[in-house]
């Protein structure tokens, strides 16, 4: 009835379902990508009875545990009957370091004639690896596609993906948009454990001699960050630089932000915040077109006084420069970029200056 990570790992390459049954606080943190939560327990009957089990004893509180399972056996099955339909696997059930809830469940699941397995190690185990995965992997290169704010990163990363070229879309895992106003309008972020895990389940789709395509961010991605490793490797090989007109850039900035009248209010806090870098006057000026909705006027203000003099020294010296249209252009420039990059035919500036 038990089984290794890998081997539960092997069976959701498969299509098995999986069933996270920690707490629901639990599950917020950080859970197996793509598991369902069933808790066992409310977050607060977790705390009750590990109270009971360190004030009490153990005795005590696995009576309490049973005390408030057992009236919710026939619901969880139920749940787990629905999610079994899906596929001919059995179910696999893990909690945090595979103990007594989720050998509970599996034998509750079992019971009922629904096949489950309990994960060795539960997800203490999977955090484990994805630590692992971050410090020894190796996934392959990293492209990354660059520009100034609004050049269109994001929607040139999107066109090429749905070309079937290999790629990941960071700020979406984040859920944040890399920068001041990055997660205005977007759900909340997730945690830091659950971002490394949406990131390892993309990253370790991609072959040790493959390639994917990025954008490029700093190390922070508002309040989470990529790994170490993983962001030294994406300054590894030459950059793909966008270039594009300003007035597809405030396009670019604002199809990002479509109900932006709606969230006026939401954006003075973060306008505020540039006061110390562009002064007190500049601010008052880019509320005033704020509170009077001219979107175009404040977002070129917002690229020329702050984005672009920000970011304007930190161009990569390697680099293939890439006039394009994010929205209607063709994609031939970046494929032509892509291929020189691949196949070792983009010159070096300072070994031709060697040379």
């Amino acid at each position: 009835m038990r089984i290794s990570l890998d081997q539960a790992l092997s069976l959701r390459e498969r299509g098995a379902v999986l069933v996270d049954v920690r707490t629901p606080a639990e599950y917020a943190e950080a859970t197996l990508p793509g598991a369902v939560n069933i808790p066992l327990f409310t977050d607060g009957e977790r705390a009750e009875i590990g109270t009971l089990y360190k004030q009490v004893g153990k005795q005590q509180a696995r009576f309490r545990g049973i005390e408030i399972v057992s009236p919710r056996i026939p619901d969880y099955i139920r749940q787990a009957a629905d999610l079994a339909r899906q596929t001919d696997l059995p179910v696999i059930v893990f909690c945090w370091r595979g103990g007594e809830r989720s050998r509970a469940m599996t034998s509750f699941f079992n019971l009922a004639g629904i096949p489950a397995k309990q994960v060795a190690g539960g997800h203490k185990a999977f955090r484990s690896h994805v630590l692992d995965y971050f410090d020894k992997a190796d996934w392959g290169r990293i492209l990354v596609l660059r520009g100034l704010t609004g050049v269109g990163k994001t929607a040139i990363l999107k066109r090429l993906g749905a070309e079937g070229f290999p790629v990941i879309d960071l700020e979406g895992l984040a859920n944040h948009r890399g920068s001041a106003f990055g997660n205005l309008g977007l759900p909340p972020q997730p945690g830091q454990k659950m971002f490394e895990a949406l990131l390892w389940d993309a990253l370790r789709k991609i072959a040790g001699d493959g390639y994917v395509l990025v954008e490029g961010e700093s190390r922070h991605i508002g309040r989470v960050a990529l790994p170490p490793r993983l962001h030294a490797a994406m300054q590894v090989e030459p950059s793909l630089w966008l270039q594009t007109s300003m007035e597809n850039r405030v396009r670019c900035i604002l199809d990002d932000y479509p109900a932006r009248d709606e969230m006026k209010k939401e954006f003075e806090r973060p306008i505020l915040a540039l006061k110390e870098r562009l002064g007190g006057e500049m601010v008052e000026r880019m509320l005033e077109l704020l509170r009077a909705g001219k979107w175009d006027e404040l977002t070129r203000e917002l690229m020329m006084k702050y984005y672009d003099p920000l970011y304007r020294h930190t161009f990569p010296e390697r680099r293939i420069d890439i006039d394009i249209d994010p929205f209607s252009g063709s994609l031939d420039p970046v494929r032509t970029a892509i291929g020189d990059i691949l196949e070792g035919r983009y010159a070096d500036p300072e070994e031709e200056g060697a040379a």
